[in-house]
């Protein structure tokens, strides 16, 4: 063959190429998955029924001995101090006052639409089998690699109706403690009432809160123990709310609910003789039956608000609430 002749063979076999691969099927090309309108929540339904159950595991294992050893594996905060100072009262009570039913079954979910930590989760449970009011469980996620812990609860008042809240699936926004997109900001709203308590009427806060079941409970308490003791002691109590323990998830009208920890400090100062502690939680808490000088009590309180938007004219109204002794000294 010439090389004319090779070179025409060359050129037909070329363009038969060239012709075949114009005829051939582009090369598939991977397609990206469809945005969905609304990005999921970071807690589905399934994994906040999984995480109810651990929770639940946890605390019938410890109220079943009595014993807060291992609470902290899904406890944390004033809900890990109040069930240990509840172990200690129906231990001194031999079983009489048994610690608080928390039904882990939820009523109302209330999941955190947010990418970053820590993470609160919030559940109203069903009635407890004790007949009481449904708790408001607070659970919080501190960090990816963390479970999620029962943070607090607290009691829901009498009467009391929730806020509207976003759908589970769609989640609800973290409000950070200084927005102040609303009425009052978190970290606010737990200061002032704190002041409300202490200073009842007094207080500059407290037309913001108004007439409260919470407020009237402890003022109650409080006048009770005064008079009790008004012969042998002055009674006087701080409530204080404690640095960086709140919490807030968005409701859809643009207001939140707020949890915050206080803490409750009566003072009963001896000016003559002595106090026998006959409550058998004092007398543990304090390791000792009676005090000549200062009987401190120390109570670690969970309070839930409802803050409303910014230029509401209505007020800040208390949903839930918890009061419990966690702490005794006398000398």
């Amino acid at each position: 063959m010439t090389a004319r002749r090779r070179r025409g063979s060359l050129a037909l076999a070329l363009t038969a190429v060239i012709a075949l691969a114009g005829c051939a099927n582009p090369v598939p090309e991977p397609q990206p998955e469809a945005v969905p309108a609304q990005a999921p929540p970071v807690l589905d339904a399934t994994q906040s029924t999984s995480i109810l159950e651990q929770v639940g595991e946890v605390l019938a294992a410890g109220d079943s001995a009595l014993d807060p050893a291992g609470l902290s594996a899904r406890l944390s905060g004033p809900a890990l101090a109040i069930r240990g100072a509840e172990y200690t009262r129906a231990q001194a009570t031999n079983g009489e006052r048994a610690p608080v039913v928390i039904p882990t079954t939820a009523q109302t979910t209330i999941t955190p639409d947010t990418t970053t930590w820590p993470r609160t989760q919030m559940v109203v449970t069903e009635q407890p089998a004790d007949l009481q009011a449904p708790l408001l469980l607070v659970l919080i996620q501190e960090s990816p690699r963390d479970d999620y812990h029962l943070w607090a609860w607290a009691r829901l008042g009498e009467g009391v109706q929730m806020p509207a809240t976003a759908e589970p699936d769609t989640g609800s926004p973290l409000i950070t403690a200084d927005d102040d997109s609303l009425l009052v900001t978190p970290q606010d709203v737990v200061g002032q009432y704190a002041d409300v308590l202490t200073n009842g009427d007094a207080s500059p806060y407290a037309a913001t809160f108004g007439t409260n079941f919470f407020r009237t409970a402890i003022e109650a308490a409080r006048a009770q123990t005064v008079q009790s003791l008004q012969a042998v002691a002055t009674v006087t109590e701080t409530v204080s709310p404690e640095a960086g323990a709140v919490t807030a998830l968005g409701t859809v009208d643009g207001g939140a609910i707020v949890v915050g920890q206080l803490t409750t400090v009566t003072t009963a100062a001896l000016s003559q003789g002595s106090i026998t502690l006959n409550d058998p939680l004092d007398a543990a808490l304090a390791g000792k039956d009676s005090v000549s000088q200062n009987l401190v009590r120390t109570w670690t309180d969970v309070v839930a608000f409802y803050v409303p938007p910014a230029g509401s004219d209505t007020g800040v109204q208390v949903l839930a609430a918890e009061h419990a002794r966690t702490a005794v000294t006398g000398e």
